[in-house]
């Protein structure tokens, strides 16, 4: 394929690198590890257990993060509304002619997303799941206007590759489509996101790393407008993450006709870094050991 290339990541999962973003789709540690305790486990799934759920997974790609919901839904005998936006429909397509990727998955999921992928729609029973091929900016103001949602997965390239899907007009068409004791989860602890999200009123909660000797800091965000949360995979920002919220880092990436070009929004928020008062992130770095 065109621009797309073959990893496979530490944890034996595939992966793929986009040579126009030059970026994985993936970290390296692993697709499946990265699936299961960035976005999997902060749903705390079983909370649904023969209940109805509904779920928007943005930049569906190759397809993990909702192959694993759709297993584990499985598992909990829950009822789906599911709805997926991608602009491209290639990844999954690969994906699914990968021999050890189908091997992951009961063959249910693998019948679902072949579905997916031939028709964009699958439904049976328990489970109504439409994925929307197009430019998420535009979809999202498709989706039916009676369903909010109790997950938001946001997974696309990163806000520097990708700064169309995080931007401050973006996050607040998908604070209108959210239940309020929804979560809206993502791999990134960006300040511009943290703090976008934090001005449309979100409650922030950082996602633990699953491995103390880890450098990380976080495994990425949970917001959520439910300030009481009893999930043991996430935890309240730090003092260190609060005030990288007062950084120049922290200047929103700004969208406001949802359809300029992620050079424009990348240069639109340079120069309001470049003239803004707000503290240098590199010194923000110095003081916390992070240079």
């Amino acid at each position: 394929m065109n621009n797309l290339l073959k990893v496979i990541t530490k944890d034996g999962s595939m992966s793929l690198r986009s040579e126009k973003f030059n970026e994985n789709f993936h970290s390296i540690v692993g697709a499946y590890h990265e699936t299961k305790n960035k976005f999997i486990n902060p749903s705390r799934l079983k909370r649904f257990q023969n209940k109805s759920i509904n779920v928007l997974d943005i930049c569906f790609g190759i397809g993990y993060n909702s192959a694993l919901l759709f297993e584990n839904l499985i598992i909990e005998l829950s009822t789906l509304n599911w709805y997926g936006l991608e602009i491209d429909k290639r990844p999954l397509n690969y994906a699914l002619t990968d021999k050890e990727f189908n091997k992951l998955w009961n063959p249910k999921v693998v019948e679902i997303l072949n579905c997916l992928n031939l028709r964009g729609l699958y439904k049976n029973k328990n489970f109504d799941c439409d994925l929307i091929i197009g430019d998420a900016r535009k979809e999202v103001l498709n989706l039916p206007k009676e369903i909010n949602f109790d997950l938001i997965f946001l997974d696309g390239f990163s806000p520097q590759k990708c700064p169309e899907i995080w931007s401050y007009e973006f996050l607040s068409k998908l604070k209108n489509k959210i239940k309020y004791e929804g979560y809206l989860i993502t791999y990134t602890s960006s300040a511009a996101v943290r703090k976008s999200l934090k001005d449309l009123g979100f409650n922030l909660f950082n996602i633990i790393p699953t491995n103390s000797k880890q450098t990380r800091w976080s495994n990425g965000t949970l917001a959520t407008f439910n300030k009481q949360q009893n999930n043991p995979h996430i935890t309240k920002l730090s003092g260190m993450e609060i005030e990288h919220l007062d950084t120049k880092a922290s200047i929103p990436y700004r969208d406001p006709t949802g359809e300029m070009s992620s050079k424009e929004i990348l240069e639109i928020r340079r120069k309001e870094q470049e003239f803004s008062n707000l503290l240098d992130t590199n010194l923000w770095r110095k003081k916390w050991e992070m240079a």
